[in-house]
């Protein structure tokens, strides 16, 4: 029941404030200059042409920067609003819906999984199910992108863009989050924490975790 809940929850809320979250993020771009980095970096890493998913993928502004850095990505959200908005400012992409905890995708089908701030309405205890799909979606040596706030209390919404929905946005400490992805299989490849960018509104630390599922033994 709580799985339930807590996808509906974070479904109705994107879905509800979708066209405001949009305009009202659409200067931000993708982030800052660090952010943009971390992104180019994990592009060179899984190579021009490597297919890849951009789960969560709210607007698209992320699969489309990773798709003008060559790869071969699609974006997948739980909200058909967010996607519709993904259709629109992506005309050459392909977006689905769906959920991160059960991929209507085979086992080894990509090269490389972002997961830019989607996890932060997941609740703890079902992280390990999130990094084991993510690692039986992903080729032996594919690359993952994990982004997230940092810290220890989570903030809830009640109201957003002037309307009654409420979610949970979750801070996760990256050591903690490095940890559950090595008991997952991954070897953590770069842990990085950048400080708040007030421009950007925030207020906590922004952290990012790329991991690479081990390559296939040689016999």
């Amino acid at each position: 029941m709580a799985d339930v809940d807590f996808l509906a929850e974070t479904r109705t809320f994107y879905d509800t404030v979708a066209e405001d979250y949009a305009e009202h993020f659409r200067d931000a771009g993708v982030g800052t200059a660090l952010d943009r980095g971390m992104l180019t970096g994990f592009a060179e890493l899984v190579g021009a042409g490597g297919e890849v998913a951009d789960l969560g993928c709210g607007p698209g502004r992320v699969t489309g920067f990773l798709a003008a850095r060559g790869l071969s990505v699609f974006g997948l959200d739980l909200s058909e609003s967010m996607l519709a908005i993904a259709r629109r400012e992506n005309p050459g992409l392909r977006f689905v819906q769906g959920s991160m905890l059960e991929l209507d995708l085979p086992d080894g089908a990509l090269d490389g999984v972002v997961s830019w701030y989607s996890t932060i309405h997941t609740p703890m205890d079902r992280l390990p199910d999130v990094f084991a799909e993510f690692g039986r979606v992903l080729r032996p040596g594919g690359h993952l992108l994990v982004a997230f706030q940092a810290g220890d209390e989570p903030r809830r919404y009640e109201e957003a863009f002037g309307h009654q929905v409420a979610l949970d946005f979750r801070r996760r400490r990256p050591e903690r989050v490095a940890a559950l992805l090595e008991d997952a299989g991954f070897t953590l490849r770069s842990r990085t924490v950048r400080e708040p960018d007030e421009t950007l509104g925030e207020l906590v630390a922004q952290a990012c975790l790329v991991a690479r599922k081990p390559p296939a033994a040689v016999a």
